[in-house]
């Protein structure tokens, strides 16, 4: 879970109070708060106890996710709830998505709604899609926390512009940890012989580094989640939580496949 915290804390690690993700103003961090709930296994969010002179004292809940997922609004609704319940503060919920689903029509909604017997539902999110933000906030802050994402935020897939932010973060020795995490993002936008131009060493230790290991993992795993969801339903997605304790790249790819070769649930369980 190390590797996901470090992720976790890029998007807060440095940020101005404007820039927090809340969009209230005067808004300071007071504390970063464990916020991993007994009902429900928590692997990508980070709560902060927060202060401001308009909304006093407060929970600021950033659930950060490698790509959408149809269930995110019903899961933000869940651990608003679960997080004001048990810090009895009022609770500003974000979902941060930091790269493009595949399909570029998807709309990602801000909010839950649903109703049952006449009773009604709703929790309101924010929303922040990476690669919306402009990337000139990551060297006019400077924002510190986005440059490794440089790559894929809006008008940044420029060599010159990801050139820029390793300069940066090669300067900074408490950044330049990162550069790895630049690297990776710029494989999703630029060819991988140009990237390694860009970075001056040799792509194999991208590949073997944990960052690079950890986010390819939830790769696979939101897509054999995808898979088992379309091809079995409900039944199919009991089987997540055997799969995501498997840390085998080549394994994960194997149920990857499997998924669309296998017939039953039965003969999938043998591959796992």
């Amino acid at each position: 879970m190390g590797n996901t915290l470090r992720v976790r804390h890029l998007l807060q690690r440095g940020e101005p109070p404007q820039r927090s993700g809340s969009q209230i103003p005067d808004i300071t961090a007071e504390e970063v708060l464990n916020s991993e709930f007994q009902w429900i296994s928590r692997e990508s969010d980070v709560l902060i106890r927060a202060e401001s002179p308009q909304y006093g004292e407060f929970l600021v809940l950033k659930e950060l996710q490698l790509r959408y997922k149809p269930k995110m609004p019903k899961r933000m609704r869940a651990y608003a709830a679960l997080a004001e319940e048990k810090f009895d503060l009022p609770t500003y919920p974000v979902l941060i998505n930091i790269l493009r689903d595949r399909e570029d029509d998807i709309k990602i909604p801000t909010r839950y709604q649903s109703e049952f017997a006449g009773l009604q539902a709703r929790q309101d999110y924010r929303v922040i899609n990476l690669w919306e933000v402009d990337v000139e906030i990551a060297f006019q802050q400077p924002v510190p926390s986005l440059l490794p994402f440089v790559p894929i935020l809006k008008d940044g897939a420029e060599e010159s512009t990801i050139q820029q932010a390793l300069q940066i973060l090669r300067a900074d020795e408490q950044l330049n940890q990162l550069e790895t995490v630049l690297a990776f993002f710029a494989s999703f936008v630029l060819d991988s012989a140009l990237v390694q131009q860009i970075m001056r060493w040799d792509m194999a230790v991208l590949r073997e580094s944990p960052w690079y290991q950890q986010i390819l993992r939830e790769e696979r795993l939101s897509s054999i989640e995808m898979g088992l969801e379309l091809k079995f339903g409900n039944e199919g997605l009991q089987l997540m939580p055997q799969i995501s304790q498997i840390s085998d790249l080549e394994r994960l790819k194997a149920i990857q496949r499997g998924i669309l070769t296998v017939n039953t649930l039965d003969e999938l369980r043998q591959l796992i």
